[in-house]
Order: structure tokens, then C-alpha cells, then sequence
């Protein structure tokens, strides 16, 4: 756990803050919120040091190095933090800024290379000593009462990673901490309110780095900690509103989180308005259909078409074992099941005059950082969520969850009503299970397939694991036998793959290190109690270099 006020994840839906904390605002929940720019210059960690700004209630937004300094004042924001990267600055072609950000008045913090770029544009000294730090350091703060160090401790661990090193601030800059081997790690000018630290605060290595990013927030920018849950639901609410005026709208609904809580949202705010169309293509887990006709609608009074391509779709993958052709056809059929279902939509609505002429999507705000940072409405093509839609389908875009990261998705569900069973649900894949059979779709396989992966999301919950556990995939491997035996006979059965993994943001993943009797539970009650399984078997690769998904 790490130290000082930050928590865990999560902080937007929190209604009183730590002690130690500025008070919330009592500024009206639909105002616009504070903004803190995160400058990308190609770090890894830049998603998460926006997490880290919105965990502290202060919403954020990442923008490219190579934004022009006056498009970043444009946006007005009320801080400016610079990333790490992979760059040397003194490398030709390593990512500059120019000065005039750092003499705009607006705060700005600089982290690793950001504090490098920081120290040399404004005249302090970088050296390439050869005096390089990587991984968990130690850190001398020699001013504990700084603006960033308050009321850490003199001697606390950090994460480093560079090789260049500071060894003169610039001028009318206090240094406030250093290493055995870097004598300048921090540096700050309360006048011009500029900040800069060597080390990733962002990361949980980092055992006060919370604390000291929220101090440069409050106390260095004097920013307030005002970006809740209740503000993200009454912007939006507004917006949808103001978009979507008396038409209609639909929304593709897959029995995930995203495509839920965004619904949810869009049926708050335009109710019968608003068509959900659940294509079953039989390619869901145990009970999932069944979940969303029931709990979804209850929960949201949606209008809910539900389409029943069980066989459409299974006719379609017969014979079919490549996975990249499976993705294809799921793809291909439900393009085409979607069109059927919005022109029935369509005609429906042209009989009392309004038009359908919006589509609500789920999409997340790493979506819109991955592919480029996107701009408002426009007429579709593909998306990942529906697995890419024809270019003749002109509906414009509702997309409200594209400022918000997974978790915070997770958030605003609760805040609006939705059971635990759909908020709290692991990711599950557009294809569905179609991607998790190792081999040829059939319902034998699927019926199967759903069986083991239910017994294992039971027991998962059962031990409170559902949390720790970003997602836990069951594969089958269809193709493959294996010698077992079973009632005193030998059998030859197929194995499946547990592949539980822990992650941020699917990005990248770690393999979770599950308790022993769990998956002994596991395996007993799968070999047990699904027909034609003789072996259970744990995916303990991590990604990179494996994906989360087998197929």
C-alpha cells in the first residue's frame, strides 16, 4: 500500500476528503471541470500519471510533446505536468519545448525527462555522467517542508529510470532532494510555481509519490479537488442533451461494462429516446443474456430489442478454426444482424417523425489516446466496440465515457444504479467465447466452454477475488486431447487454460498469483463437473510477449 493520502483507485467518486486535503468545492456540478494537462513525451507511465491526477479528483487529459505550447494555453488549463520518456536531451531529435510554456504562469511539474527538459531549457546543467538509476532508489529530501515534500520523510524509496542526471538547477530554484549519485532530484520555484523530480512519482515503487503529486495539485497549483462522480454524470447528462435533442438514438449493446454504463447514461438522459439492441450470438458466457434482459432493464427502464442469431452465427463459424477468420465472421454477421435490427429501429421511429440519428458507444478514453486522440461526432466506419460498422451506416457518435479510464467507468455505473453483477464484471471480448475455443466453433464446445468458465468466475467471487483480478479468460483447446483418468477409467478429454491476469488498463498485464487452494477448487470442480474435461492447466505469461486473449 502506498503511503500518504492517496488510497486506491477510485478517488472521483469520494464525497469528503483525507485529512490533509483541501474541501470539496461547492461549484455547481455541471461546471466544467479544472483541467491538468499530462504532455506524452513517449513514456510508458504517461496513462498513468493522468490516473494518478484523476485519482486525486482533478481531471485530466494527455496531449502530445508535439503540441504547439499555444494550442496546450489554449485548452486553459490549470497545470501542465511533464512526462517521462525514452530520450537523452541532448539526443538530436529528442522532444523539445519551448520556453515560453514555463513562462505562461501556468504550474507545471516536470517528471524525469520532463524535469531534465524542465532544467535545461531554463538554463540548469544535465550531464550524461554515466550515472545512471534504474529501478528503486533511495531519495534525500533535504527541504521536508517544500511545497512537494511536506510532511514525507528525509529518507524515502523511489522509482528512477535514466541515465543523464542534474547537477545544477537552474536559477531562482531551491533544490529539495537528492541521491548518492545524482546531487540535484528535485528541484522547485514557488515564485513561478515550476516543479520538477527525477524519479516516477506516478508508480507504486514510489512510496510517497500520491503524496507529492497531490501536493503539487493543491498546494502548487491551487487546484481543488472538485472532479467527482456526480460532476462527470451532470456534464454529461447536459451534453447528451444538448446533442441529441428530440431525435433518437441506439445503442449496441454487449453485456459489458462499457456498452452498459454508457446506455445507462444516454437513458438518463434522453430515456424512451434511447433503443438498446442486444445481439445474441450465442457466443455468450452462463447467463449473461439472461442478466441483461432482466437486471439491465430493471435497473435502467431501457427499451431493449434483444435479436436471437444463435444459429445465424454458428452456421457462419462451422468448419472454421483460424482465429483471425473467426474474428472476421463474428464481425461480418454482426454488422449485418445490427443493420437488420437499427432499419427495423429506423422504420419504427419514421412512423411517429423522429429520426434515429445518433449511436451511443462505449468508448473508453485509453481508445481515444491509442488512436490518436480523436475529435468529437463524425460519421462511422468501424470501432471496436461493435466490431467495425459499414461506412453507408451514417449515424453520428455518442460517446460518453471518452473521458474516462475503466475504473472510473466502473464508477459512474454504481452511481447509476447498476447491479454489482454488471459494473464489477471482468472484460469480456466483442467475439466472446468464439475466440476462447482453440479450434472449430460448435454448441457442444461453447456449452462446454461456458460450464468451466462459470465454475471459475464462482469461485473467484467466492474468494473475494473479483477485484484483484482484472480478468480471468477459460480457454479451451479444442483441438487437443489429453490422457486422463476419471471413475477408475481412462479418458481422453480436453484441457482447458485458466489465464487469470492483473492490469491497469490491458495494456500491459502481469499474470496473478492466485492462492493455491483457489485453483485447486478450480480444477476440482471443472474435471468434475464438465463433461469430456480431464485437465486444467495455468497460462503464467505475462504481457508483453503474450496478449491477454489466446486467439
Amino acid at each position: 500500500m502506498r503511503q500518504g493520502t492517496h488510497s486506491g483507485p477510485g478517488r472521483i467518486g469520494r464525497t469528503e476528503p483525507p485529512a490533509g486535503r483541501p474541501p470539496v468545492s461547492s461549484a455547481s456540478p455541471a461546471a466544467a471541470p479544472d483541467v491538468v494537462l499530462v504532455v506524452d513525451f513517449g513514456a510508458q507511465y504517461a496513462q498513468l500519471i493522468a490516473r494518478r491526477v484523476r485519482e486525486a479528483r482533478v481531471y485530466s487529459e494527455i496531449v502530445p510533446s508535439t503540441m504547439p505550447v499555444a494550442e496546450m494555453l489554449a485548452k486553459n488549463p490549470k497545470a501542465i505536468i511533464l512526462s517521462g520518456g525514452p530520450s537523452s536531451v541532448y539526443a538530436e531529435n529528442a522532444p523539445r519545448l519551448d520556453r515560453a510554456l514555463f513562462e505562461a504562469g501556468v504550474p507545471v511539474f516536470g517528471m524525469c525527462y520532463g524535469f531534465q527538459l524542465m532544467a535545461t531549457t531554463l538554463g540548469g546543467t544535465v550531464d550524461n555522467t554515466g550515472a545512471r538509476e534504474y529501478g528503486r532508489t533511495g531519495l534525500h529530501v533535504s527541504k521536508t517542508g517544500s511545497t512537494l515534500f511536506e510532511g514525507t520523510p528525509a529518507e524515502q524509496p523511489v522509482w528512477m529510470s535514466h541515465g543523464d542526471a542534474c547537477s545544477a538547477a537552474p536559477e531562482g530554484f531551491t533544490v529539495t532532494a537528492s541521491t548518492d549519485l545524482v546531487p540535484v532530484a528535485a528541484f522547485e520555484n514557488d515564485e513561478k510555481k515550476l516543479y520538477g523530480v527525477q524519479h516516477h512519482p506516478e508508480v507504486m515503487h514510489s512510496t510517497y509519490g500520491q503524496q507529492v503529486l497531490e501536493h503539487f495539485l493543491y498546494r502548487g497549483a491551487g487546484i481543488e479537488p472538485t472532479w467527482t462522480t456526480g460532476n462527470v454524470i451532470e456534464e454529461q447528462v447536459t451534453a447528451i442533451r444538448a446533442q441529441v435533442g428530440t431525435k433518437r438514438a441506439i445503442c449496441g449493446l454487449s453485456g459489458g461494462v462499457d456498452s452498459a454504463v454508457a446506455a445507462a447514461l444516454v437513458q438518463k438522459a434522453i430515456g424512451s429516446q434511447l433503443t438498446c439492441v442486444y445481439v445474441d450470438h450465442g457466443l455468450m458466457r452462463k447467463g449473461e443474456t439472461e442478466q441483461v434482459e432482466k437486471d439491465f432493464v430493471a435497473a435502467t427502464g431501457v427499451q431493449l430489442k434483444v435479436v436471437d442469431a444463435e444459429e445465424r452465427f454458428l452456421a457462419a463459424l462451422a468448419g472454421v478454426s483460424d482465429p483471425e477468420e473467426k474474428r472476421k465472421i463474428i464481425g461480418r454477421e454482426f454488422i449485418r444482424v445490427f443493420e437488420q435490427a437499427q432499419a427495423e429501429i429506423v422504420a419504427e421511429g419514421s412512423a411517429d417523425g423522429e429520426e434515429v440519428a445518433f449511436l451511443v458507444q462505449g468508448t473508453l478514453y485509453p481508445d481515444v489516446v491509442e488512436s490518436g486522440g480523436g475529435t468529437g461526432t463524425a460519421n462511422i466506419k468501424s470501432h471496436h466496440n461493435v466490431g467495425g460498422l459499414p461506412e453507408d451506416l451514417e449515424f453520428q457518435l455518442v460517446e460518453p465515457l471518452r473521458q474516462l479510464f475503466k475504473d472510473e467507468v466502473r464508477m459512474v455505473g454504481q452511481e447509476l444504479g447498476l447491479p454489482d453483477e454488471i459494473v464489477q464484471r471482468q472484460p469480456f471480448p466483442g467475439p466472446g467465447l468464439g475466440i476462447r475455443i482453440v479450434g472449430e466453433v460448435t454448441r457442444d464446445r461453447l456449452d462446454l466452454l461456458r460450464e468451466a468458465d462459470a465454475i471459475a468466475r464462482e469461485e473467484l467471487t467466492a474468494a473475494g477475488l473479483d477485484r484483484e483480478i482484472w480478468q480471468c479468460p477459460v480457454v479451451l483447446l479444442a483441438d487437443v486431447r489429453s490422457v486422463g483418468v476419471q471413475g477408475d477409467g481412462r479418458t481422453y478429454g480436453h484441457p482447458v487454460v485458466l489465464r487469470p491476469v492483473s492490469s491497469e488498463d490491458a495494456m500491459t498485464a502481469d499474470w496473478t498469483r492466485m492462492p493455491y487452494d483457489v485453483l485447486a477448487r478450480i480444477s476440482t470442480r471443472i474435471t468434475n463437473e464438465v463433461s469430456d474435461v480431464n485437465r486444467v492447466v495455468l497460462d503464467v505469461t505475462s504481457k508483453p510477449p503474450g496478449t491477454i486473449e489466446w486467439e
